[in-house]
């Protein structure tokens, strides 16, 4: 994909990137000009941001260069020889930004732009991750032996548990959350679909999808495991890990917006 770049020469250097690409550009009379497909255009004499070149048609028979959201790029990295968990973004600004955040051990970190919520002036919203491995695995809590496993590798599998002794399984666990077996090294055994206590009728189960586990050698065997599981990192932030955190925030207002600056809650990882 072709873009333009543009330099200031307030601050001498190159400062963004534009998604349109014309074909001559030149500057007259306090204005910008650009030439595309034989026709000229004159820039920032609208109110529609971020959208160009809207009654040019290129030889598809589409809008060429229209509506593009921005996209803004930067870092995190204080404390270079430290690791770190990004717990949250905050934006100093009129309006919210979808974000992703990537780190030298972690390239799982997301905000919805709908998930952000203003604060004193700003936008805040906790840092989710997907990661399902060696990083959910700091959040790891246990349940116990499973009695007995039914239809392992489905997506229906079901985890038996002890009544009496009696195994508590409904208590802080939810439907969402991943579940592991086996010592000394967890394997992943699937996510939580239904939770299926009834005591009096002899029933102490979790439900699993046992089915999205890669490789099938991950299934569950029939015999006794120790089963853990770690909350749902979407649903409830353990932040990313990473010495550094490159962020991408990326809106889609084609109105005029403002943002000054960006601030992450980092606090010290202690393996």
């Amino acid at each position: 994909m072709n873009y333009t770049l543009s330099y200031s020469e307030g601050v001498a250097g190159w400062v963004s990137f534009y998604s349109y690409y014309p074909d001559w550009m030149i500057g007259m009379n306090n204005y910008f000009y650009t030439f595309k497909g034989g026709n000229i255009y004159r820039h920032n004499v609208n109110n529609a941001r971020n959208t160009f070149y809207q009654p040019w048609w290129n030889q598809k028979g589409l809008p060429a260069n229209s509506f593009t959201p921005t996209r803004l790029q930067s870092v995190f990295n204080d404390a270079a020889l430290e690791n770190k968990l990004f717990k949250t973004i905050n934006l100093e600004g009129d309006a919210a930004w979808g974000a992703q955040l990537i780190t030298d051990l972690q390239f799982s970190g997301f905000i919805n732009e709908s998930w952000f919520e203003r604060k004193e002036a700003s936008y805040y919203a906790f840092v989710r991750n997907n990661t399902i491995g060696e990083f959910a695995l700091r959040s790891l809590n246990g349940i116990g032996n499973s009695l007995t496993v039914v239809d392992s590798g489905t997506t229906s599998a079901k985890i038996n548990f002890s009544i009496s002794p009696l195994i508590s399984i409904g208590n802080i666990i939810s439907v969402g959350d991943y579940v592991y077996f086996g010592h000394p090294v967890p394997l992943f055994a699937g996510q939580v679909t239904a939770i299926n206590v009834d005591l009096p009728n002899g029933i102490n189960q979790l439900v699993i999808n046992n089915a999205m586990v890669s490789p099938p050698s991950s299934t569950i065997p029939g015999n006794v495991n120790f089963f853990f599981y770690v909350k749902n990192s979407v649903a409830e932030s353990h932040g990313v890990l990473g010495h550094y955190c490159v962020f991408t925030l990326t809106n889609s207002s084609s109105s005029k917006i403002e943002l000054f600056a960006v601030e992450s809650e980092v606090m010290k990882s202690f393996p």
